[in-house]
């Protein structure tokens, strides 16, 4: 379906692949996988001509229909949702609208024909079933059936991304390219996601996740993008992790190996070689000439370096919180919920969508009111906070050294820019605009100012969203070695597990206050929330 041949691009004087060599196979499915800068996304853009490659040849077969996750919703934003989603098949959607046309004006015997021409095109691209479909995929992704003929305007911008995937899905392409397709995204959509991917398309998938278990779940292969190559791997992510540390680690040993025999020989040619034996080290020189050591490259994965520090400790009562309820107009999403917090706790908050996770933290942080109950802080807690909407905190123009200088008033400026350099920001990065950084730099920068910041209490409402696969294991050893008490609500299982010491599990019946890890809960209560096997047995 897709074949690529001696693909090379750069940028300037950056090389971002070259000698790439690939065939995309139907039914096939490919996460794309590679450091932020790697090329992932120009990857894509290659695929979709929206780039012109340096060197070489990609091939896609003919008619075939290419499908991607766009982000232009301002287009649709005055068309009901199910209009939008119907626009993904494009021949279909210009047929419906001619149509519709047409028929307001006087039927003469041209038009006539025409309406026998469109009710063809229609009828071959499954128009009759296209309201219904439409639906389903909405519904699928969590948007409910009585707002599908509301206009796309009426969404917040996390559910207009839903409605554009399911636009992208409504085209049945040959070849689908999803970049980050889970963000936004709850964890039932995200389950429904991955069932539908895996036994409903049918064509070429390719795709960018940082979600492990998402891409452990859906790929039947994995594009690793590294060492200015894309080698293809047979497998999910896990299996392609533990060969390439298998390879990697064997082309160490073997470089080992040969770097002592070249050593030990070189011994013997400096020894003899003015003396009687010195055509035996002329040999010897020979064959250290011939060795050729294994091409280890330096890989482009880079991983941030977190470390929070305690400026000084809280009081051991740090929190109590009593009886905090909260609506949304007829829609209760906390209900009496009450709980302590002790100084050095490390607590994660979990529960289904919307049943008001971010909003009890918002709550005890004081950005918003509760209905009813009250909160209360401790002696001494000083607290960061790291909000889910990056908009809230990073809308402003200025440099992305100006605003940490500004956010942290009172810190070092040596510490500002080593905290930068840590974060994966070099000296010229500093000077970005922030209104131009990425998802994954926006998060990298709101962390900075909460390192800088040395509170003894982290509040953090879901801190891996936008973070690469390193950048969230960099961040889950960081948050374990914390000497503070920590408040995190996070939808990643795994970032989870292996943090919590206590879990507050909220749901429509009350509230769980479960001490010990994410794991020892699971086996007490069997209340996964953040799996598919509990999603199965509750849908």
């Amino acid at each position: 379906m897709i074949t690529i041949t001696n693909l090379a691009m750069n940028y300037g004087t950056k090389l971002l692949f070259a000698n790439v060599n690939l065939n995309l196979n139907p039914g096939d499915r490919y996460g794309l996988v590679g450091a932020n800068g790697a090329g992932k996304s120009t990857f894509f853009k290659l695929i979709l001509g929206e780039e012109e490659h340096c060197m070489g040849e990609i091939s896609i077969s003919k008619h075939a229909r290419v499908g991607w996750l766009k982000q232009d919703h301002y287009l649709y934003e005055n068309h009901p949702l199910l209009e939008c989603v119907i626009m993904g098949r494009e021949p279909l959607w210009n047929a419906m609208e001619e149509k519709k046309k047409l028929l307001e004006g006087e039927i003469t015997e041209s038009v006539g024909y025409r309406l026998g021409e469109l009710e063809q095109i229609i009828y071959e691209n499954d128009g009759y079933d296209a309201e219904s479909f439409a639906g389903k995929l909405l519904s699928g992704l969590g948007i409910k059936e009585s707002q599908h003929f509301d206009n796309l305007s009426t969404l917040s911008g996390g559910y207009k991304l839903r409605v554009l995937l399911a636009q992208s899905l409504f085209n049945n392409p040959d070849i689908l390219l999803l970049d980050e397709p889970t963000n936004h995204l709850d964890i039932i959509s995200i389950y429904w996601l991955e069932n539908y991917l895996k036994f409903s398309f049918k064509g070429v998938l390719v795709f960018i996740s940082h979600d492990v278990a998402f891409i452990n779940n859906v790929s039947t292969h994995i594009l690793d993008i590294d060492y200015g190559d894309i080698q293809l791997y047979h497998g999910n992510y896990d299996k392609f992790n533990k060969e390439k540390t298998f390879i990697m680690e064997q082309k160490l040993g073997e470089t080992k190996s040969l770097e002592r025999k070249i050593a030990q020989m070189q011994m013997i040619v400096d020894k003899f070689r003015a003396g009687t034996r010195a055509k035996q080290a002329q040999s010897r020189e020979k064959q250290i000439d011939k060795i050729e050591l294994p091409d280890i490259q330096k890989s482009s994965r880079l991983s941030p370096f977190f470390r929070f520090t305690v400026k000084r400790p809280s009081g051991k009562g740090l929190l109590r919180a009593s009886g905090i309820c909260k609506s949304y107009e007829d829609k209760k999403v906390l209900n009496y919920v009450s709980f302590p917090l002790e100084r050095g706790e490390k607590i994660v908050i979990i529960g289904p969508n919307g049943i008001g996770k971010s909003t009890l933290l918002k709550i005890i942080m004081g950005k918003l009111a509760a209905d009813q109950g009250t909160y209360e802080w401790g002696y001494e807690s000083n607290i960061s906070y790291f909000a889910q909407d990056h908009h809230d905190s990073l809308n402003q123009s200025c440099t992305v050294l100006e605003w940490l200088t500004d956010a942290t008033q009172g810190a070092d400026d040596n510490a500002i820019r080593a905290t930068l350099g840590q974060m994966l920001f070099p000296r010229e990065d500093a000077h970005k605009n922030v209104l131009t950084l990425s998802g994954g730099e926006c998060a990298r920068l709101l962390i900075a100012r909460v390192i800088l910041e040395q509170g003894n209490v982290l509040v953090m409402d879901e801190p891996t969203n936008h973070l690469d696969i390193e950048s969230k294991e960099a961040l889950k050893k960081a948050l374990l070695k914390y000497e503070g008490t920590l408040i995190l609500v996070t939808h990643d299982r795994d970032f989870a597990s292996g943090i919590a010491t206590r879990v507050l599990a909220l749901s429509e019946q009350g509230v769980t206050d479960f001490h010990g890890s994410y794991d020892e809960y699971l086996a007490k209560h069997g209340k996964d929330y953040l799996s598919s096997n509990w999603l199965m047995a509750n849908k």
